[in-house]
């Protein structure tokens, strides 16, 4: 089976992920993360910073690893080296793609993905559930000691991947 190795960009803007929609191939009108495929001799993060400038006329910072998702399409399999990336310029224009939308987590639902980016979404879902849980415990943690009578010390640093979205109140 044909083998394709590729990089996929996760913009991150506030609480929103940047989504584009293909224009051409078998699947036409689904929606991926940018990036494309890696050339001979080059770095994924270099990768991905020459696929967005051609795709989307954007310069980007590559900040961190997310994910690498292997995937078997009927013609080929898929090695997708996935990474949060942010702006750097604010224009963009779609070069190669039909469409494109800022979606935010409650969204992300709303489009119809390429099947190897939905393992990317569901990663982005899973770490903001984590992140969220990881939040709450800490609002417990901090109104037991308020509670107690401690003052509230800062957080530690932690070097786990984090992408978060705004928490519905109420």
């Amino acid at each position: 089976m044909k083998q394709i190795e590729v990089v996929a960009a996760v913009i991150r803007k506030g609480d929103k992920v940047f989504a584009t929609q293909r224009g051409y191939g078998d699947f036409k009108d689904w929606w991926e993360f940018p990036g494309g495929k890696m050339e001979v001799g080059e770095t994924p993060e270099g990768a991905l910073v020459r696929e967005i400038s051609e795709e989307l006329s954007a310069d980007i910072s590559v900040d961190q690893f997310l994910c690498t998702v292997e995937y078997d399409y009927p013609q080929f399999h898929l090695t997708m080296h996935c990474y949060l990336c942010s702006l750097l310029t604010e224009a963009l224009h779609l070069n190669e793609h039909e469409a494109a939308r800022w979606l935010t987590k409650d969204e992300l639902g709303s489009v119809k993905w390429l099947p190897a980016d939905v393992k990317v979404v569901e990663e982005l879902l899973r770490m903001n559930d984590h992140e969220g849980r990881r939040a709450r415990e800490r609002q417990r943690e901090g109104l037991a000691r308020r509670a107690e009578g401690e003052s509230q010390r800062s957080g530690n640093c932690s070097n786990e991947t984090n992408i978060s979205f705004p928490q519905k109140q109420g």
